[in-house]
Protein backbone atom coordinates (compact mmCIF):
# COMPACT_ATOMS: atom_id res chain seq x y z
CA UNK A 1 0.00 0.00 0.00
CA UNK A 2 2.65 2.10 1.24
CA UNK A 3 4.60 2.19 -2.41
CA UNK A 4 1.36 2.77 -4.21
CA UNK A 5 0.72 5.74 -2.06
CA UNK A 6 4.56 7.14 -3.15
CA UNK A 7 3.82 5.77 -6.43
CA UNK A 8 0.55 8.23 -6.77
CA UNK A 9 2.64 10.55 -5.42
CA UNK A 10 5.86 10.59 -7.67
CA UNK A 11 2.87 11.01 -10.28
CA UNK A 12 1.30 13.97 -8.43
CA UNK A 13 -0.92 13.28 -6.83
CA UNK A 14 -0.67 13.67 -2.62
CA UNK A 15 -3.58 11.50 -1.27
CA UNK A 16 -1.94 12.49 2.50
CA UNK A 17 -2.58 16.85 1.27
CA UNK A 18 -6.17 15.82 0.55
CA UNK A 19 -6.66 14.03 3.64
CA UNK A 20 -4.85 17.22 5.49
CA UNK A 21 -7.63 19.40 3.68
CA UNK A 22 -10.46 17.42 4.75
CA UNK A 23 -9.63 17.95 8.57
CA UNK A 24 -8.83 21.47 7.93
CA UNK A 25 -12.25 22.15 6.47
CA UNK A 26 -14.60 19.88 9.01
CA UNK A 27 -15.73 22.24 11.46
CA UNK A 28 -16.42 24.56 8.67
CA UNK A 29 -18.87 22.23 7.08
CA UNK A 30 -20.50 21.24 10.22
CA UNK A 31 -21.92 24.60 11.06
CA UNK A 32 -23.48 24.63 7.02
CA UNK A 33 -26.23 21.85 8.28
CA UNK A 34 -29.61 20.80 8.55
CA UNK A 35 -31.61 18.95 11.01
CA UNK A 36 -32.25 16.58 7.83
CA UNK A 37 -29.13 15.93 7.51
CA UNK A 38 -27.84 12.58 8.75
CA UNK A 39 -23.84 11.67 9.10
CA UNK A 40 -20.76 13.91 8.67
CA UNK A 41 -17.89 14.04 6.00
CA UNK A 42 -16.41 11.16 5.05
CA UNK A 43 -19.21 9.26 3.00
CA UNK A 44 -19.50 8.28 -0.30
CA UNK A 45 -22.74 10.15 -0.35
CA UNK A 46 -24.55 12.70 1.51
CA UNK A 47 -27.50 12.16 3.00
CA UNK A 48 -31.11 14.03 3.45
CA UNK A 49 -34.04 12.85 5.58
CA UNK A 50 -36.53 13.09 2.72
CA UNK A 51 -39.36 12.08 5.12
CA UNK A 52 -39.48 16.37 5.94
CA UNK A 53 -40.92 16.35 2.81
CA UNK A 54 -44.09 14.55 4.06
CA UNK A 55 -45.22 18.08 5.08
CA UNK A 56 -45.78 19.17 1.65
CA UNK A 57 -49.21 18.20 -0.56
CA UNK A 58 -47.52 18.07 -3.89
CA UNK A 59 -43.45 18.61 -3.16
CA UNK A 60 -41.39 20.14 -6.44
CA UNK A 61 -37.64 19.21 -6.35
CA UNK A 62 -36.04 22.07 -8.22
CA UNK A 63 -31.84 21.67 -9.02
CA UNK A 64 -29.11 24.20 -9.95
CA UNK A 65 -25.75 23.57 -11.07
CA UNK A 66 -23.07 26.58 -11.80
CA UNK A 67 -19.36 27.88 -10.98
CA UNK A 68 -18.00 31.15 -11.07
CA UNK A 69 -16.23 31.27 -14.00
CA UNK A 70 -12.85 33.50 -14.82
CA UNK A 71 -13.65 34.80 -11.31
CA UNK A 72 -11.36 32.31 -9.83
CA UNK A 73 -8.62 33.91 -11.84
CA UNK A 74 -8.50 37.01 -9.00
CA UNK A 75 -8.79 35.10 -6.65
CA UNK A 76 -6.10 33.03 -7.57
CA UNK A 77 -3.87 36.14 -8.35
CA UNK A 78 -4.19 37.71 -4.73
CA UNK A 79 -4.23 34.70 -3.46
CA UNK A 80 -7.03 34.77 -1.58
CA UNK A 81 -9.39 31.72 -1.76
CA UNK A 82 -12.45 32.25 1.64
CA UNK A 83 -14.82 34.62 -0.84
CA UNK A 84 -15.36 32.47 -3.67
CA UNK A 85 -17.76 30.38 -1.90
CA UNK A 86 -20.11 32.90 -1.75
CA UNK A 87 -19.62 33.44 -5.53
CA UNK A 88 -20.40 29.45 -5.96
CA UNK A 89 -23.43 29.62 -3.74
CA UNK A 90 -24.58 32.48 -4.78
CA UNK A 91 -24.84 31.64 -8.58
CA UNK A 92 -26.63 28.20 -7.71
CA UNK A 93 -29.03 28.65 -4.75
CA UNK A 94 -30.69 31.64 -6.14
CA UNK A 95 -30.95 30.04 -9.35
CA UNK A 96 -32.90 27.57 -6.91
CA UNK A 97 -35.13 30.35 -5.24
CA UNK A 98 -36.63 32.02 -8.35
CA UNK A 99 -39.35 29.36 -8.69
CA UNK A 100 -40.02 29.75 -4.85
CA UNK A 101 -38.13 26.72 -3.84
CA UNK A 102 -36.06 26.42 -1.03
CA UNK A 103 -32.54 25.43 -0.96
CA UNK A 104 -31.89 21.99 0.82
CA UNK A 105 -28.48 21.04 0.57
CA UNK A 106 -25.88 21.40 -2.01
CA UNK A 107 -22.41 19.33 -3.25
CA UNK A 108 -19.04 21.20 -4.46
CA UNK A 109 -16.52 19.91 -6.62
CA UNK A 110 -12.90 21.75 -6.54
CA UNK A 111 -10.31 20.52 -9.30
CA UNK A 112 -7.03 21.89 -8.43
CA UNK A 113 -3.70 20.97 -9.98
CA UNK A 114 -1.99 20.39 -6.81
CA UNK A 115 -4.06 20.20 -3.29
CA UNK A 116 -2.64 22.58 -0.83
CA UNK A 117 -4.83 22.00 2.37
CA UNK A 118 -5.02 25.45 3.37
CA UNK A 119 -5.44 26.73 0.05
CA UNK A 120 -8.76 24.04 -0.27
CA UNK A 121 -10.25 24.43 3.38
CA UNK A 122 -9.64 28.29 2.99
CA UNK A 123 -12.39 27.67 -0.29
CA UNK A 124 -14.56 25.20 1.50
CA UNK A 125 -14.75 27.97 4.51
CA UNK A 126 -16.23 29.86 2.35
CA UNK A 127 -18.97 27.51 1.02
CA UNK A 128 -19.97 26.39 4.26
CA UNK A 129 -20.42 29.89 5.17
CA UNK A 130 -22.64 31.16 2.32
CA UNK A 131 -24.41 27.93 2.53
CA UNK A 132 -25.16 28.94 5.98
CA UNK A 133 -26.18 32.22 4.85
CA UNK A 134 -28.60 30.67 2.04
CA UNK A 135 -29.94 28.14 4.78
CA UNK A 136 -28.93 25.06 3.13
CA UNK A 137 -26.59 22.34 4.47
CA UNK A 138 -23.60 21.22 2.40
CA UNK A 139 -23.75 17.64 3.18
CA UNK A 140 -20.37 16.34 0.22
CA UNK A 141 -18.16 17.49 -1.79
CA UNK A 142 -14.83 16.33 -3.99
CA UNK A 143 -11.63 17.51 -4.21
CA UNK A 144 -9.83 16.68 -7.57
CA UNK A 145 -6.20 17.17 -8.00
CA UNK A 146 -5.12 17.07 -11.82
CA UNK A 147 -1.43 17.47 -12.29
CA UNK A 148 -0.12 18.21 -15.25
CA UNK A 149 -3.80 19.35 -16.49
CA UNK A 150 -3.44 21.75 -14.22
CA UNK A 151 -0.90 24.02 -12.94
CA UNK A 152 -0.10 24.08 -9.08
CA UNK A 153 -1.74 27.02 -7.93
CA UNK A 154 -4.50 26.83 -10.18
CA UNK A 155 -8.13 25.46 -9.36
CA UNK A 156 -11.75 25.65 -10.72
CA UNK A 157 -15.08 25.18 -8.61
CA UNK A 158 -18.60 24.38 -9.45
CA UNK A 159 -21.19 23.07 -7.15
CA UNK A 160 -25.26 21.66 -7.12
CA UNK A 161 -27.86 22.65 -4.64
CA UNK A 162 -31.51 20.61 -4.87
CA UNK A 163 -34.32 22.64 -2.85
CA UNK A 164 -37.76 21.95 -2.70
CA UNK A 165 -41.24 24.14 -3.89
CA UNK A 166 -44.85 23.58 -2.95
CA UNK A 167 -46.20 22.99 -6.40
CA UNK A 168 -49.30 25.95 -6.10
CA UNK A 169 -46.58 28.08 -4.59
CA UNK A 170 -44.38 27.49 -8.08
CA UNK A 171 -43.31 30.77 -9.21
CA UNK A 172 -43.17 31.46 -12.52
CA UNK A 173 -44.33 33.09 -16.41
CA UNK A 174 -47.87 31.66 -15.84
CA UNK A 175 -48.29 33.72 -12.46
CA UNK A 176 -46.97 37.26 -14.24
CA UNK A 177 -49.47 39.65 -14.91
CA UNK A 178 -50.12 42.71 -16.90
CA UNK A 179 -49.17 45.89 -14.46
CA UNK A 180 -46.91 44.12 -12.28
CA UNK A 181 -43.97 46.16 -10.70
CA UNK A 182 -40.53 45.29 -11.59
CA UNK A 183 -38.76 45.39 -8.23
CA UNK A 184 -35.08 45.71 -8.45
CA UNK A 185 -32.99 44.04 -5.98
CA UNK A 186 -29.41 45.81 -5.45
CA UNK A 187 -26.01 43.67 -6.26
CA UNK A 188 -23.41 43.81 -4.52
CA UNK A 189 -21.09 44.46 -7.84
CA UNK A 190 -19.98 42.02 -10.68
CA UNK A 191 -21.27 39.25 -8.69
CA UNK A 192 -19.80 36.53 -10.84
CA UNK A 193 -20.53 37.29 -14.35
CA UNK A 194 -19.06 38.93 -17.14
CA UNK A 195 -15.20 38.47 -16.15
CA UNK A 196 -13.72 37.84 -19.40
CA UNK A 197 -14.63 40.91 -20.39
CA UNK A 198 -13.46 42.89 -17.16
CA UNK A 199 -10.47 41.37 -17.11
CA UNK A 200 -10.12 41.75 -20.79
CA UNK A 201 -10.73 45.50 -20.35
CA UNK A 202 -8.90 46.36 -17.25
CA UNK A 203 -6.16 43.67 -17.03
CA UNK A 204 -4.51 42.65 -20.22
CA UNK A 205 -1.89 44.42 -21.17
CA UNK A 206 -2.05 47.28 -24.46
CA UNK A 207 -1.24 44.64 -26.90
CA UNK A 208 -4.35 43.01 -26.37
CA UNK A 209 -6.61 45.90 -26.57
CA UNK A 210 -6.63 45.87 -22.12
CA UNK A 211 -5.46 48.88 -20.18
CA UNK A 212 -3.16 47.03 -18.42
CA UNK A 213 -4.01 47.67 -14.62
CA UNK A 214 -2.28 45.85 -11.81
CA UNK A 215 -4.70 44.06 -9.03
CA UNK A 216 -3.20 46.39 -6.56
CA UNK A 217 -3.83 49.54 -8.11
CA UNK A 218 -5.89 51.72 -6.01
CA UNK A 219 -8.58 53.55 -8.05
CA UNK A 220 -10.36 56.53 -6.72
CA UNK A 221 -13.78 55.84 -8.15
CA UNK A 222 -13.99 52.97 -6.26
CA UNK A 223 -12.22 54.15 -3.01
CA UNK A 224 -10.14 50.60 -3.27
CA UNK A 225 -7.90 48.90 -4.94
CA UNK A 226 -8.75 46.88 -8.33
CA UNK A 227 -8.66 43.46 -6.63
CA UNK A 228 -10.50 44.23 -3.97
CA UNK A 229 -13.45 45.30 -6.13
CA UNK A 230 -12.73 42.43 -8.70
CA UNK A 231 -12.77 39.82 -5.91
CA UNK A 232 -16.29 41.69 -3.70
CA UNK A 233 -18.51 38.50 -2.97
CA UNK A 234 -21.83 37.96 -4.76
CA UNK A 235 -25.07 38.97 -3.05
CA UNK A 236 -26.88 35.59 -1.71
CA UNK A 237 -30.72 36.82 -2.29
CA UNK A 238 -31.98 33.31 -1.01
CA UNK A 239 -33.79 34.05 2.39
CA UNK A 240 -34.55 37.39 1.08
CA UNK A 241 -36.53 35.99 -1.82
CA UNK A 242 -38.39 33.49 0.36
CA UNK A 243 -38.96 36.11 3.17
CA UNK A 244 -40.28 37.82 0.38
CA UNK A 245 -42.88 35.18 -1.12
CA UNK A 246 -43.67 33.85 2.36
CA UNK A 247 -44.99 37.61 3.23
CA UNK A 248 -46.54 39.38 -0.25
CA UNK A 249 -47.87 38.06 -3.04
CA UNK A 250 -44.86 37.62 -5.49
CA UNK A 251 -45.48 36.34 -9.28
CA UNK A 252 -42.30 35.86 -10.74
CA UNK A 253 -38.38 36.08 -9.75
CA UNK A 254 -35.33 36.54 -11.82
CA UNK A 255 -32.25 36.03 -10.67
CA UNK A 256 -29.54 38.51 -12.79
CA UNK A 257 -26.29 36.41 -14.12
CA UNK A 258 -24.92 36.08 -17.70
CA UNK A 259 -26.68 37.99 -20.27
CA UNK A 260 -27.51 41.15 -17.97
CA UNK A 261 -31.00 42.18 -16.82
CA UNK A 262 -32.79 42.41 -20.00
CA UNK A 263 -32.33 39.06 -21.02
CA UNK A 264 -32.26 37.30 -17.71
CA UNK A 265 -35.96 38.97 -16.49
CA UNK A 266 -37.41 38.00 -20.11
CA UNK A 267 -37.06 34.27 -18.86
CA UNK A 268 -39.99 34.54 -16.41
CA UNK A 269 -42.26 36.83 -19.15
CA UNK A 270 -45.11 35.26 -21.05
CA UNK A 271 -44.89 35.43 -24.41
CA UNK A 272 -47.50 38.27 -24.13
CA UNK A 273 -46.07 40.86 -22.17
CA UNK A 274 -43.31 43.07 -22.16
CA UNK A 275 -41.23 44.63 -19.58
CA UNK A 276 -40.19 48.12 -19.60
CA UNK A 277 -37.29 49.40 -17.30
CA UNK A 278 -36.54 53.12 -16.71
CA UNK A 279 -32.49 53.74 -16.07
CA UNK A 280 -33.05 56.81 -14.00
CA UNK A 281 -34.54 54.55 -11.28
CA UNK A 282 -30.80 53.44 -10.01
CA UNK A 283 -27.36 54.72 -10.52
CA UNK A 284 -25.05 51.71 -11.00
CA UNK A 285 -21.80 51.02 -8.60
CA UNK A 286 -18.87 52.95 -10.04
CA UNK A 287 -17.01 49.79 -11.04
CA UNK A 288 -19.71 49.59 -13.56
CA UNK A 289 -19.15 52.66 -15.35
CA UNK A 290 -15.06 52.32 -15.23
CA UNK A 291 -15.34 49.20 -17.10
CA UNK A 292 -17.57 50.89 -19.89
CA UNK A 293 -15.35 54.31 -20.25
CA UNK A 294 -12.18 52.69 -19.82
CA UNK A 295 -13.23 49.39 -22.39
CA UNK A 296 -14.90 52.48 -25.07
CA UNK A 297 -18.09 50.02 -24.13
CA UNK A 298 -20.98 50.52 -25.98
CA UNK A 299 -24.35 50.73 -23.26
CA UNK A 300 -25.84 47.61 -24.96
CA UNK A 301 -23.07 45.92 -24.64
CA UNK A 302 -22.18 46.45 -21.07
CA UNK A 303 -25.72 45.49 -20.11
CA UNK A 304 -25.81 42.69 -22.62
CA UNK A 305 -22.60 40.88 -20.15
CA UNK A 306 -23.40 42.63 -16.78
CA UNK A 307 -25.81 42.88 -14.20
CA UNK A 308 -24.90 46.82 -13.94
CA UNK A 309 -26.24 47.13 -10.45
CA UNK A 310 -29.35 44.71 -10.10
CA UNK A 311 -28.70 41.26 -8.99
CA UNK A 312 -32.56 39.92 -8.42
CA UNK A 313 -35.61 41.05 -9.45
CA UNK A 314 -39.12 40.43 -8.09
CA UNK A 315 -42.83 40.78 -10.07
CA UNK A 316 -45.62 41.58 -7.78
CA UNK A 317 -48.70 43.34 -8.62
CA UNK A 318 -49.39 46.83 -7.45
CA UNK A 319 -50.40 46.61 -4.15
CA UNK A 320 -47.77 44.38 -3.28
CA UNK A 321 -44.89 47.07 -3.16
CA UNK A 322 -45.16 48.74 -0.50
CA UNK A 323 -44.86 46.16 1.51
CA UNK A 324 -42.08 43.89 -0.45
CA UNK A 325 -40.14 47.36 -0.48
CA UNK A 326 -40.91 47.73 3.45
CA UNK A 327 -39.88 44.05 3.85
CA UNK A 328 -36.87 44.27 1.98
CA UNK A 329 -35.32 47.21 3.55
CA UNK A 330 -36.24 45.58 6.85
CA UNK A 331 -33.65 43.15 5.53
CA UNK A 332 -31.28 45.21 4.61
CA UNK A 333 -31.75 45.17 0.89
CA UNK A 334 -31.76 48.40 -1.25
CA UNK A 335 -34.50 47.93 -3.18
CA UNK A 336 -36.39 49.40 -5.74
CA UNK A 337 -39.44 50.13 -8.57
CA UNK A 338 -37.63 50.03 -11.67
CA UNK A 339 -40.54 49.66 -14.44
CA UNK A 340 -43.69 47.50 -14.80
CA UNK A 341 -45.38 45.22 -16.64
CA UNK A 342 -47.84 45.79 -19.74
CA UNK A 343 -49.02 43.72 -22.93
CA UNK A 344 -46.19 43.32 -25.74
CA UNK A 345 -48.01 44.17 -29.09
CA UNK A 346 -45.53 42.51 -30.61
CA UNK A 347 -45.95 39.12 -28.07
CA UNK A 348 -42.15 38.67 -28.05
CA UNK A 349 -41.52 39.04 -24.56
CA UNK A 350 -38.94 41.46 -24.69
CA UNK A 351 -37.57 43.91 -21.82
CA UNK A 352 -37.98 47.62 -22.69
CA UNK A 353 -34.78 49.95 -21.19
CA UNK A 354 -35.20 53.31 -21.66
CA UNK A 355 -33.63 56.46 -20.30
CA UNK A 356 -30.25 56.65 -18.54
CA UNK A 357 -28.12 56.50 -15.53
CA UNK A 358 -28.54 59.74 -13.53
CA UNK A 359 -24.73 59.66 -13.13
CA UNK A 360 -23.70 58.12 -16.66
Amino acid sequence: MTQQQNAYARAGVDIEAADTAIELMKASVARATRPEVIGGLGGFAGLFDASALTSYTRPLLATSTDGVGTKVAIAQALDKHDTIGFDLVGMVVDDLVVCGAEPLFMTDYIATGKVVPERIAAIVHGIASACTEAGCALVGGETAEHPGLMRPDEYDVAGAATGVVEADRLLGPGRVRPGDAVIAMASSGLHSNGYSLVRHVLLAGAADGGAGWSLDRHVDELGRTLGEELLEPTTIYAKHCLALADHVEVHAIAHVTGGGLAANLARVLPAELRATLERGTWNPQPVFDLVRQVGGLSQDDLEATLNCGVGMVALCPPDAVDPALHLLEGLGVRAWVAGQVDVDPDATATVRMTGQHPTW
